[in-house]
């Protein structure tokens, strides 16, 4: 049962986050290229019609690019609730619960999960609805930079779990 828990987990991890930290990733630089066309659309980052155009999509389903990445990060980020589930559930069963690797892990997760939801999310969220501004994409890559780095930081820990003597 234990390896069935660390199974799912582990598949939930690269299924549910790694979706979010490339679609966070790529919505900067995408929103950076939109405002960068200017006004050729109606004048914001996500309904201009020339923010697909400068995200590399081109032609009529252009519009879509920021909203779509945007939607990426919220519906995968819903989903990404299994993984802390499955990783409690695992961790339990191993009787890891109290190890100081797994500790540090799930408080660089909320962590990360409260840059998502506070610092990433509601700045594409602004800029979706045309609170546009070099200052507020180069913000968010930060953001999202923490986001990822926290994210890998945790993978880390759980590949080497330091003093870990479990042998899983």
């Amino acid at each position: 049962m234990t390896k069935f828990l660390l199974a799912v987990h582990v598949i939930a991890a690269i299924l549910a986050v790694g979706p979010v930290a490339v679609a966070a990733s790529m919505f900067p630089p995408a929103a950076r290229r939109a405002l960068s066309a200017g006004p050729g659309g109606d004048g914001h980052a996500g309904g201009a019609a020339g923010a697909g155009d400068a995200a590399g999509a081109g032609g009529a389903g252009a519009t879509g690019t920021l909203p779509v990445l945007h939607r990426i990060c919220r519906v995968y980020a819903v989903v990404g609730v299994v993984v802390p589930v499955f990783g409690f559930a695992t961790a339990n069963r191993m009787g890891v619960l109290g190890s100081a690797w797994l500790i540090v892990s799930i408080a660089l997760t909320a962590l990360a999960a409260l840059v998502l939801v506070a610092l990433v999310l509601p700045a594409q969220t602004a800029l979706l609805e045309g609170d546009a501004g070099p200052g507020r994409t180069a913000r968010l890559a930060m953001a999202t930079g923490l986001f990822n780095l926290l994210w890998a930081t945790v993978t880390v820990l759980m590949i080497v779990r330091p003093g870990s003597t479990t042998g899983a």
